[in-house]
């Protein structure tokens, strides 16, 4: 029996089980997929003659070869606007280049002054000194990037944590996370804490605004701010801004990953589950973004059946994104691998109403038992952005 074989044929014997699938983690960005969990136990997977079709256009078949799997499976949402509205918010982002139409209405400029709590500040804070103590400038940076993230488990999570109203601004909120933000967050804190350390502390202005410049340099496209479509909202493209700013190495390729060329559409297919895409400049510079993302470079994602055969490759603090078995989408959740008793774990910001956690099944068993999730690519953090220049 072949693998795309026993693929289906798990796939029907696990339907019971995965009718609650805890996926559709493709939160943060709802603004392209931050809040992307909420409400997912609604999600049903069902073989090739299942169920009807995601609203919007979302629940085409897709169809893969074998080595890269998402085969016959349909996904249909039962038709309540939670569901949808969950569903909606699972579009990742990540880099590319966007231009608002020439004439288009542009969004007032954001604040160039983040909004901190001191709440927050305490966070960070308690964060750089705990690194100080462990030296974490001394380890690996993935060993580095583990144990930040590592102490924030247990952190409440929080869904669309970055859609606040008015002109898009730098939110930051060390206190709860989605699935993105946390990664987010434990990367500029890394970088913060081995690049300035406690020295800087000492001017909180100043530690602020440089923490405020990492954490603007990781979700926007450019590091610059310019409304609703600069933020990296479809996370295999976030991967790739990332790497190509030297902060990130994509290793997917090398772990075994296959080539996948899908056409990313899920935002503006569902439009009204996006606020922001109800001006029409913002929705046709998001659609701009979907095709020149479309016709780009295929995404290259390791299969659910190779993941555990891959484990050697991964390292404790590379990024792990969870890939999409859903038409229009590339990921739908994301976090950091760690290891315990010998098995890569994901250490990730799961559903609402949880907190921050180290997954409990390794995690080619976690993704092979989630129906809305075929797969993962993994980018491993670099040490030039995290190591302080002589």
């Amino acid at each position: 029996m072949d693998a795309v074989a026993h693929r289906r044929l798990r796939r029907r014997a696990a339907l019971p089980a995965l009718r609650r699938a805890d996926a559709l983690h493709h939160e943060a960005a709802l603004a392209a997929h931050r809040r992307a969990d909420r409400h997912l136990a609604r999600v049903r997977v069902h073989g090739l003659g299942g169920g009807g079709p995601l609203r919007g256009g979302a629940g085409r078949r897709v169809e893969r070869g074998a080595a890269g799997g998402r085969r016959g499976r349909r996904l249909t949402v039962l038709p309540t606007r939670g569901a949808l509205v969950a569903l909606a918010l699972l579009a990742v982002p990540a880099g590319g280049c966007l231009q608002p139409p020439a004439g288009a209405r542009r969004e007032p400029a954001a604040s160039a002054r983040a909004r901190w709590a001191d709440a927050d500040w305490a966070v960070l804070e308690a964060t750089v000194r705990r690194a100080a103590a462990e030296r974490l400038d001394t380890l690996p940076v993935g060993t580095a990037v583990a144990r930040i993230a590592r102490g924030f488990v247990g952190a409440p999570y929080r869904p669309g944590t970055l859609e606040e109203p008015g002109p898009e601004h730098l939110v930051i909120n060390l206190r709860e996370f989605d699935c993105v933000t946390l990664v987010e967050h434990v990367l500029a804190l890394t970088a913060f804490a081995r690049r300035d350390g406690v020295a800087l502390l000492a001017d909180r202005d100043a530690a602020e605004r440089r923490y405020a410049g990492y954490l603007t340099a990781l979700r926007y496209r450019g590091g610059v701010i310019a409304g609703y479509p600069s933020r990296l909202h479809y996370f295999s493209e976030w991967l790739s801004a990332n790497a190509a700013a030297g902060r990130l190495r994509l290793v997917t390729r090398e772990l075994g990953g296959v080539e996948v060329r899908e056409p990313l559409d899920f935002m503006t297919t569902h439009r009204a589950s996006y606020p922001a895409l109800a001006d029409s400049a913002t929705f046709a510079a998001i659609a701009a973004i979907e095709r020149r993302l479309g016709a780009g470079p295929p995404r290259v994602e390791l299969p659910e059946g190779r993941i555990a055969g891959a484990e050697p490759g991964i390292r404790e603090g590379d990024v792990i994104a969870a890939t999409a078995a859903i038409a229009g989408l590339d990921v739908v959740h994301t976090g950091f691998a760690v290891r315990e008793g010998g098995r890569v774990h994901l250490l990730h910001a799961p559903l609402v109403g949880k907190s921050v956690e180290i997954s409990a099944l390794p995690l080619a068993d976690r993704i092979a038992g989630i129906g809305t999730q075929d797969g993962i690519m993994v980018a491993r953090p670099m040490p030039g952005w995290f190591t302080p220049a002589r």
